[in-house]
């Protein structure tokens, strides 16, 4: 089983791939309660339960991981929160060998998105045409909607994590039959 995460300290998205490539788990794991959730590590323990709990519903043997923002755009996240999130990300990466033995992989955002057939021109909201793309070609996968026609929290992290899980089983499909 394959297992794609899009960390983050708020709400991370994550998606189970069964061997024939269906989702069997996709869920946003919420994390924005900062009266159950204070610190960094209490963050970090919460996903470690989760991930053992994909560990024993699933048996997962490969782990791909959005990689985390490497540089500062003004006008986007600032430098404390791209430390904050690298840190964070360091610290999953890290539960995943340790719960699954393996080491994971990390996937770009922008080349993971053109592997799933998802192109964003300059000035496009990338996130609404992954989240369109999905709900068009993507069996099962649905989002709830706020009272103001807004996706609910979560619908984006969900709709990133299995981009990042099918572009991780394609990069491993392209590597076996190079070999």
């Amino acid at each position: 089983m394959l297992l794609g995460l899009d960390v983050s300290t708020s709400i991370t998205g994550a998606t189970v791939l069964d061997n024939d490539g269906k989702i069997v788990y996709c869920e946003a794991w919420d994390m924005r309660n900062k009266n159950k959730f204070p610190t960094l590590l209490t963050k970090a323990g919460f996903i470690k339960n989760m991930l053992w709990e994909m560990e024993d519903r699933f048996g997962i043997d490969e782990v791909y991981i959005e990689q985390s923002l490497s540089r500062f755009r003004p006008g986007f996240s600032s430098a404390k929160t791209l430390l904050t999130l690298s840190k964070f990300n360091g610290i999953v990466s890290w539960l995943c060998y340790d719960i699954y033995e393996v080491e994971p992989e990390y996937l770009s955002v922008t080349p993971a998105r053109k592997a799933c057939g998802i192109t964003v021109k300059r000035g496009e909201n990338a996130k609404e045409i992954v989240l369109n793309f999905l709900l068009d070609n993507e069996d099962g996968f649905s989002v709830e909607y706020t009272k103001h026609g807004n996706p609910k929290p979560g619908s984006y992290d969900r709709a990133d994590s299995i981009i990042i899980a099918r572009a991780g089983r394609k990069c491993r499909v392209e590597k076996s039959s190079e070999s």
